[in-house]
């Protein structure tokens, strides 16, 4: 588990998804950092009492420390204005059903959406046609409140649905007031500033563009809080080669003389979060194509950047064939220059690594 905190200290913060043609996309930024590890440290983490990360749209829907929450009250407190139309609607035209659901949820929590709607008994016929996100109204009164602040997640079942609870029921003692209690979190200015620093000490550099991205803050917030940081010593000034946007460094960034890595990285990883950043710094033009039409993938359907070194080397199309106990690789693009007999070497040294870690006996084409 320190392993696993450790990482949690270092990223401060994980994304999460839910296609699981290898696996769930927030288990894979620790086996990139750690290797094989065993993820029910991570559900331990996040379903667990005293929790070490709870669930929140800090990026997208993401896991961050229960210390980094109340930072984010600047959204929560936006939530009829910057939420998604359906949660703004529900909040507007049925808000004894906002009452109801958030009762239900502080008396009996956690619950997912589901048991919400069978023990209050109002939902509505729902059609089947968009991919789910034609939600019922409890579920975007649940996801208001959620989006709002006022409750929050104990965890996710093993189908991905989230389990909503009571904020007193999800913070560990040490975070649990100032997420209980509003009038205890920082001021908007104070929280831009420390957002924008975790960010920055995740980045090591970057632009205002990268610090802002990272918690999703608007642009003139952010310059705020970047030129406050800078005052402070926090930012040091810096440049990118080949870029001509300022940049800032945390001042506690290392700067190693050689770096020695090799990880496949989930395509939700934040290291390459800001595509113009991995351009810049690594030459490597990224784009998820998970959303894609598959008549319209260059490079695959759930593909992981490689790295080796210093560099983006390379990326591969990968696929979890449980059924036959195997590691599918359906697709590997090199980057020019790239793909000879060492580095299929170290891929191939990866790939059996990750197959083991997910329980998987062989690694085929």
């Amino acid at each position: 588990m320190r392993d696993v905190q450790r990482v949690i200290d270092t990223v401060g913060i994980v994304q999460i998804d839910s296609v699981n043609v290898l696996t769930r996309s927030q288990y894979l930024p620790f086996f990139s950092r750690l290797g094989p590890y065993d993820v029910t440290l991570l559900d331990r983490a996040r379903d667990r009492a005293p929790r070490r990360l709870v669930e929140y749209w800090a990026h997208e829907a993401s896991l961050i420390p229960p210390t980094t929450w109340p930072l984010l009250d600047f959204r929560m407190q936006r939530a009829l204005s910057d939420a998604w139309g359906g949660m703004q609607s529900v909040a507007r035209n049925h808000p004894e059903l906002v009452s109801a659901v958030r009762a239900e949820v502080e008396a009996r929590g956690p619950l997912t959406s589901r048991q919400v709607e069978a023990a209050l008994e109002h939902d509505v016929p729902r059609s089947r046609d968009d991919w789910g996100w034609n939600w019922s109204l409890v579920k975007n009164a649940l996801e208001h409140l959620f989006w709002g602040g006022q409750i929050g997640s104990s965890g996710r079942t093993p189908q991905f649905e989230r389990r909503y609870d009571a904020l007193h029921r999800v913070f560990p003692p040490a975070a649990r007031a100032a997420a209980v209690d509003p009038a205890l979190r920082a001021g908007e200015e104070t929280a831009y500033e420390r957002l924008v620093e975790i960010a920055a000490r995740a980045h090591g550099v970057g632009t205002v563009q990268c610090l802002r991205d990272y918690f999703r803050i608007g642009p003139a917030p952010a310059q705020r809080a970047v030129e406050s940081l800078v005052a402070q010593g926090v930012l040091l000034e810096a440049a990118i080669d080949g870029w001509r946007r300022p940049a800032y460094l945390h001042r506690d960034a290392r700067r190693p003389r050689r770096v020695e890595a090799r990880a496949l990285l989930s395509p939700f990883d934040s290291l390459i979060w800001t595509r113009d950043r991995v351009a810049a710094i690594w030459g490597f033009d990224y784009r998820l194509e998970i959303y894609v039409p598959a008549p319209q993938r260059v490079h695959g359907y759930y593909v992981l950047p490689f790295l080796l070194g210093e560099d983006l080397i390379g990326r591969v199309d990968l696929k979890a064939d449980r059924g036959a106990g195997a590691l599918r690789v359906q697709r590997v693009t090199w980057e020019p220059g790239r793909g000879g007999a060492q580095d299929r070497a170290e891929l191939d040294a990866e790939l059996a690594l990750m197959a083991g870690w997910l329980g998987l006996d062989q690694v085929t084409a």
